[in-house]
């Protein structure tokens, strides 16, 4: 299977990109991983509705043109449909059987996502009815991955 995740704006601490660097080792050996930063778009202080549209619009724009026309498109959004690891693992493997061998997983940026990669992804998906860093969401989202294959493969993992 091939993973690829889309995500806004650059890991600027050590302590994220060595964590994704972990998973990303780990992962290897289930999966093609792709990880695609598009730039992100600064929000000024005090920013306006109409401004805070305009670079989620921008922000979109980048996005959308790395999500390849044959990838299965899994959105992180607060709204999203909530599951268990065990239930993840066993979602990603039906997509797998069922030939969506290409999973794109898109984080927004500090703002969200726009309208129009919402309208684009075939699910959403929400980890928690809290807000992460997007930054550390990239992690918990690799961990997950990388738990799934865990739990496909009948290999032990933490509860």
């Amino acid at each position: 299977m091939n993973i690829t995740l889309i995500t806004v704006g650059k890991i600027k601490e050590k302590y994220y990109r060595d964590a994704i660097a972990e998973y990303a080792k780990r992962l290897s050996r289930y999966c093609k991983l792709d990880i695609i930063e598009v730039a992100d778009e600064k929000t000024p202080d005090k920013a306006s509705e109409v401004v805070e549209e305009q670079i989620k619009q921008k922000e979109a724009e980048r996005i959308l043109k790395n999500i390849k026309e044959d990838a299965y498109c899994i959105a992180l959004a607060i709204e999203g449909k909530k599951m268990d690891s065990v239930t993840m693992a066993r979602h990603v493997e039906q997509l797998g059987l069922t030939g969506k061998s290409n999973l794109a997983f898109v984080i927004g940026g500090s703002l969200g996502l726009h309208k129009s990669v919402l309208q684009r992804a075939d699910e959403k998906l929400s980890f928690s009815d809290m807000t992460f860093p997007h930054q550390l969401m990239r992690v918990i989202l690799l961990e997950q991955i990388y738990r799934c294959y865990r739990i496909i493969n009948g290999e032990p993992y933490h509860k």
